[in-house]
């Protein structure tokens, strides 16, 4: 494999303008060769923005090209099965926005389909890259907290604009969707463990027909996972383990520098001691393509988050949204 992973990008879509593309053309080994959009002047000025020295004219010329290694899409939601699936079976590995499909069967799918062709197809969860998340699990891990009793979580912001595609059912819009996944990711992470039971109540914008509020709890083994997520709320998000011995509060677990600076705040019952760890500015988008360049380039078929672990995080979704039906 060359030493820098050439990238197409389907779509222009804001988390790739504002985060993944950036820290492609930043990382050390990879740099996005062409884009297209929905139509071609939003792809030149896109290209424009980013170094980009080429644009095509559909999504399907992106995937057959001969320039390009990998494919990033970020495009809505409904979209995400369809598009990885065209791009593996066009010989391209693919990194694809969160949720990386509408349910647990097409992940299933997507798994069958890289097992096949022997390319890596990964969902893009930036916060598996994040130091700060290593350090929740080995504290979890090594006892300093006790036993693990209860996990506490929220997301949200506030967007009610009719054209929003986030407010598009359609589209796969919703707030689970979007952000809710981010609770479930982290402590999944954090813990190694999968949930018991899930159960959840749903709040349905009437307008739109996506969901603006959830709330979720979670029974994992030993300790449950209660958490919110909502899309017409003031933004806020925060993570907290509390142990038998203490806790530890995650100020901006998932979207450090844009919600507040990555710092955890351990507590212990030890001499009531509190120990404060900062995490500084580190790009966990740059840290996750580089991963994935790092991947293709040593010849690996394996990635830090696996389709195996995006499967189980789209089981416990599917359990949510289950609440919103009928």
């Amino acid at each position: 494999m060359r030493d820098m992973i050439r990238w197409g990008v389907l779509g222009a879509a804001r988390i790739a303008d504002k985060f993944v593309v950036p820290a492609i053309q930043r990382s050390g080994n990879g740099r996005v060769v062409c884009v297209a959009a929905r139509d071609r002047e939003r792809a030149a000025t896109f290209a424009a923005k980013h170094g980009i020295p080429a644009t095509c004219a559909t999504y399907d010329e992106v995937i057959e090209s001969d320039t390009v290694d990998a494919v990033y899409i970020p495009l809505p939601t409904a979209s995400h099965f369809e598009w990885c699936r065209k791009a593996l079976l066009a010989g391209k590995h693919v990194l694809c926005e969160k949720p990386i499909a509408m349910s647990a069967d097409q992940v299933r799918e997507l798994i069958a389909l890289r097992d096949a062709t022997g390319l890596l197809c990964g969902e893009a969860f930036m916060v598996a890259h994040h130091p700060q998340w290593a350090f929740v699990r080995e504290r979890i891990a090594d006892g300093t907290l006790g036993n693990l009793e209860r996990v506490e979580g929220s997301f949200t912001y506030f967007n009610d604009d009719p054209a929003a595609l986030k407010n598009n059912l359609a589209l796969g819009g919703g707030g689970v969707r979007d952000i809710g996944v981010y609770p479930v990711v982290t402590t999944r992470i954090a813990t190694g463990l999968e949930p018991l039971s899930v159960s959840a109540e749903i709040m349905l914008d009437p307008r739109y027909g996506t969901d603006k509020l959830a709330i979720c709890d979670l029974a994992f083994p030993g300790f449950r996972l209660h958490f919110y997520c909502g899309t017409q709320l003031g933004r806020r998000q925060h993570m907290v383990f509390h142990g038998a011995k203490g806790w530890l509060s995650v100020d901006a677990p998932f979207n450090p520098g844009v919600y507040g600076d990555a710092r955890i705040t351990h507590r212990s019952d030890a001499g009531g001691k509190v120990e404060i760890v900062e995490f500084g500015r580190i790009d966990q988008y740059q840290l996750m393509v580089e991963d994935f360049c790092s991947a293709l380039r040593q010849g690996h078929r394996s990635i830090a988050f696996s389709l195996e672990n995006s499967l189980g995080n789209q089981r416990v979704i599917d359990q949510i949204l289950s609440n919103a039906k009928g």
